[in-house]
């Protein structure tokens, strides 16, 4: 009896381990099958190689530094056309977006009044005329008599200042006269100076006072942008600067001013100067009140640390660049400064170990620490590629 019980604890003794050694034998055959797909999984221990164009170092040099403005554009000579008589407006020959030439009659003010006005005047000067034209025939015959002594000096003297009273009149009833006409002539509305006619403030039949305002003229032939500037960059900036503007509605179409004048002081309750940004408009295509923004070029700064701009990225707020360290790739988390859009650098405020090398181009699917080599220059192979991988 014991011996038989000692046999079956062997035989399921052996039956275990057989046991044990088949799990055993499926989890290293499992773990081998696993190391061997990932040997030959796409992209697993592959050497990422560059040209050497795909490569960057940072370097020293002056970065161009741009002022930008905005503002409202104005223009430069604009006129409110006003009454200078009053009376009823018989004619306004004009309407808003017409085009006028200094000079040219735009309107007309009813004239009856200023008509009878003026022959009153006139007739008030025939008057005066008359009597100046007396008095010196009295001033005459009594010169003679003077001079015969059949009047008195005093006598003399009465007719003498008759006589310089009807001058002093009639120099008042020219005056009279020439303010009649004058008025009759301001009925007659002209425009003060060419440009187009922006608005129209009143209709025909309607009554005015003198300086009602009639009409609005604009000239577009010279606009000015007026910005704010601060007082910190005002001593970089000088009248006849050129400045590049861009106008909303005009897609990528630019339009090339020029500082005209500079404010001398600052503006209430601002650190900032107003600087005004002169605009030719030959061909009316600006208007004003159109918003434009734009930038002044000011003298380069001083070299700096920098890259390419190709050569930084930015994810998740976080700014990095890729570099080839040790034979590897690393992400580098860099701090960036001023950008020259124009030049397409940017000023590097992190410090990078000398000549580090820096992937000048943007890749995709690049991994920290995947290995990575540079191609001999004399490699035929196109720079600026995709990397290719080495065995």
């Amino acid at each position: 009896m014991g011996l038989r019980v000692t046999r079956r604890r062997v035989v399921a003794g052996l039956a275990v381990l057989l046991v044990a050694g088949a799990v055993g034998g499926a989890v290293a055959l499992q773990a081998k099958r696993k190391a061997e797909a990932e040997r030959d999984k796409p992209g697993a221990n592959v050497t990422l190689e560059f040209a050497p164009a795909d490569l960057v170092v940072v370097e020293a040099k002056p970065l161009g530094r741009w002022l930008p403005v905005s503002g409202t554009i104005q223009a430069v000579r604009q006129a409110t056309v006003k009454a200078k008589v009053p009376g009823e407006v018989r004619q306004l020959a004009v309407r808003e977006g017409e085009a006028v030439r200094a000079g040219q009659p735009i309107g007309r003010i009813d004239t009856a009044d200023l008509e009878a006005r003026l022959a009153e005047r006139q007739g008030a000067l025939e008057s005066a005329r008359a009597q100046l034209a007396l008095a010196e025939k009295t001033r005459a015959m009594n010169n003679r008599l003077l001079a015969e002594r059949f009047i008195s000096q005093n006598a003399y003297d009465g007719s003498q200042s008759s006589h310089d009273v009807a001058v002093g009149n009639v120099k008042s009833a020219e005056a009279q006269v020439r303010l009649a006409q004058n008025a009759l002539r301001d009925a007659t509305v002209t425009a003060p100076i060419d440009g187009i006619v922006a608005r129209r403030h009143v209709q025909a039949g309607e009554k005015v006072a003198v300086e009602s305002p009639l009409v609005t003229i604009v000239d577009l032939s010279d606009l000015e942008l007026a910005a704010l500037v601060p007082a910190s960059d005002v001593p970089e900036i000088a009248a006849g600067m050129p400045v590049e503007l861009s106008v909303d509605g005009f897609g990528e179409r630019r339009f090339l001013g020029a500082i005209g004048r500079i404010n001398p002081s600052t503006e209430p309750g601002t650190r900032a100067f107003l600087v005004y940004v002169a605009l030719r408009n030959p061909d009316a295509s600006l208007r004003s009140g159109m918003f434009a923004t734009g930038r002044i070029a000011l003298a380069s700064s001083t070299p700096a640390p920098t890259l390419p701009i190709a050569a930084v990225r930015t994810e998740a707020g976080q700014t990095y660049v890729w570099t080839i360290d040790g034979g590897k790739l690393a992400r580098r988390v860099v701090v960036v400064g001023r950008r020259d859009e124009e030049a397409g650098l940017v000023e590097l405020r992190t410090a990078l170990p000398a000549g580090t090398q820096v992937l000048a181009a943007r890749f995709d699917n690049l991994k920290e620490g995947a290995p990575a080599i540079v191609r001999a220059a004399s490699s035929s192979t196109n720079a600026g590629a995709k990397p290719r991988t080495a065995g």
